[in-house]
């Protein structure tokens, strides 16, 4: 009989295996990161930036090309935001990091109305400070810690909602061309981050401190693909896929195919055409 704790270690074992995989097909199919990378690693606190950091620090040792990590945390001066805690872990990891200090909380909290979500502001500004930070730091590669259910997440949020046909790049270069972010979650469930996760018992700081609401339109989407998971085995690897099977002249995009030049061509049937045209309608009329 197998020991329980040889079990679980097992089950880690195996999991960490098809995470550490996962990653590994993201990085080189988008070719995230290249010799010489200065990577900064955005952490937030949770497990998906935790998930992504300990992955990228062992993929450092193995990987056939050379590139810094340095993990980076936005302390926004929310209340009660434990200061303390990403420090103490990376100091134990002995990963280069830095704390960024910026109160965009006081922005976020002036500029938007009392009960209304504060998320999307909040994402903007902290989009921007790490952006700058990077700029002024030599960072090449911009990490961040979303994963495949995030990005059919938004997918289905920009049709629903939007009125767009776009998703989450798994590499995205920036507005003003000047930095270029990756996921290497992209490939990497929810569910197994949550599993691994629970495994690696990282000291989670959970998003909640500013006392936003959630965002409602964006946990309808989580309920309607867990749904969909649990009711239809394989659709969301479905779905997935097919955002990397886009058939633009399938679509109605006139940006994106010229739909308006298109023009038949039809070609002469020769001798053998023809010949070949009557036989099979012979065989139809019999």
């Amino acid at each position: 009989m197998t020991h329980p704790i040889q079990k679980s270690r097992t089950q880690f074992n195996k999991l960490q295996k098809r995470l550490r995989h996962a990653v590994g097909d993201a990085i080189a199919d988008y070719n995230m990161i290249e010799d010489g990378d200065k990577i900064m690693v955005c952490l937030s606190g949770g497990k998906d930036s935790f998930t992504m950091l300990d992955i990228l620090m062992n993929l450092q040792k193995t990987a056939p090309v050379k590139f810094e990590l340095l993990a980076v945390n936005l302390d926004q001066k929310q209340p009660g935001f434990p200061e303390h805690v990403l420090p103490e872990y990376l100091e134990s990891l002995g990963v280069p990091y830095h704390i960024i200090e910026k109160d965009t909380y006081s922005v976020v909290k002036r500029v938007i109305p009392e009960g209304q979500t504060t998320c999307g502001l909040c994402s903007r500004l902290r989009r921007g400070t790490l952006y700058g930070f990077a700029e002024a730091n030599g960072i090449t590669k911009i990490a961040l810690g979303h994963h495949r259910d995030d990005i059919l997440e938004t997918f289905f949020l920009n049709i629903f909602y939007g009125g767009k046909l776009k998703a989450m790049p798994p590499k995205l270069l920036s507005d003003d061309k000047k930095n270029i972010v990756i996921r290497p979650l992209a490939y990497c469930r929810e569910k197994e981050i949550q599993r691994f996760a629970a495994f690696r018992d990282y000291p989670i700081i959970p998003c909640n401190l500013c006392g936003s609401q959630e965002n409602l339109q964006r946990q309808a989407m989580k309920v309607m693909l867990k749904t969909w998971d649990k009711q239809f085995p394989g659709r969301l690897e479905t779905i997935f896929t097919s955002l990397q099977n886009v058939a633009p002249s399938q679509l109605a995009d006139t940006k994106l195919f010229d739909f308006a030049g298109l023009k038949a061509n039809p070609s002469p049937l020769n001798g053998c055409e023809a010949i070949d045209v009557d036989a099979g309608l012979s065989v139809l009329a019999m």
